[in-house]
């Protein structure tokens, strides 16, 4: 990730929680059991490490499978990183669709991400439009809800901040909350992306996607009532959600919380 909003501001700017409906109690059926992915990108900080408009996607990393495997080496686990191959446009261009096709041929699962809802998934879906990248990624224009293929999304940081950030007063930025709950975080000067080597900047972005994944598989299923709810993809259209209460019509492209 790149830059991050002070801690305890909400993505939106106004200190609130935004909760789109979701009632955090319920556990939608059949969820219980599914695989989790945790994701995470990183962009160009050369650029404008926060503006799609400007910055590429230079990596994406995947970690996850079914919750409860006690060795990570078991069937259904996956951990890889997609890089850009290049700095030019087909470079680019060539990790969306590898992306897409990745998820495509995942099991159906949970997409987990740490700020997804407001950055993450609206950077890769703002990178995909302007490059001419067809994916299956689909993003409610008005809830910031997504699906990707046959994959819901959770966004961790909004479930934590509903609780534990209020009871305990926490932040709830990834790299505090993890150090909090005795995870072990890869750090980096993360306004610098575009100085790390490969291998580091495979540690870092794959560090996000697992912490991301096991911060939400501690209390699955008790969070699963946040997963954003199914968008439909029946039209070419703007996609849209069955159903929902009404949010703002836009929302700005919030910088990731780390």
């Amino acid at each position: 990730m790149a830059e991050h909003p002070p801690d305890g501001t909400s993505t939106d700017g106004t200190g609130s929680i935004d909760t789109d409906g979701t009632d955090p109690a319920a556990t939608p059926s059949g969820l219980a059991g599914v695989p989790l992915y945790g994701l995470d990108i990183e962009t160009d900080t050369a650029v404008d490490g926060l503006d799609p408009s400007r910055s590429a996607v230079v990596a994406v990393a995947f970690w996850g499978g079914p919750v409860g495997t006690p060795d990570e080496r078991a069937g259904g686990h996956v951990e890889e990183v997609v890089e850009a191959p290049g700095t030019e446009p087909d470079d680019e261009r060539a990790l969306l669709t590898r992306v897409d096709r990745l998820l495509a041929d995942l099991p159906p699962g949970v997409i987990v991400t740490w700020n997804g809802r407001r950055f993450d998934l609206p950077f890769i879906d703002e990178r995909a439009r302007r490059l001419g990248v067809a994916t299956g990624l689909r993003i409610d224009p008005v809830s910031g809800e997504a699906q990707w293929h046959r994959h819901r999304h959770l966004d961790g940081l909004r479930a934590y901040r509903a609780d534990v950030g209020r009871t305990l007063g926490l932040s709830c930025a990834l790299k505090p909350l993890s150090r909090f709950v005795g995870l072990d975080p890869v750090e980096v000067d993360r306004t610098r992306i575009h100085e790390l080597d490969d291998a580091t900047l495979r540690a870092y972005v794959l560090s996000d996607a697992r912490l991301a994944h096991e911060l939400v598989a501690r209390r699955w299923p008790a969070v699963a009532g946040w997963v954003d709810r199914t968008v439909s993809t029946g039209s070419p259209g703007p996609a849209t959600v069955s159903t929902g209460s009404p949010g703002p019509a836009t929302a700005p492209l919030a910088a990731p919380t780390t």
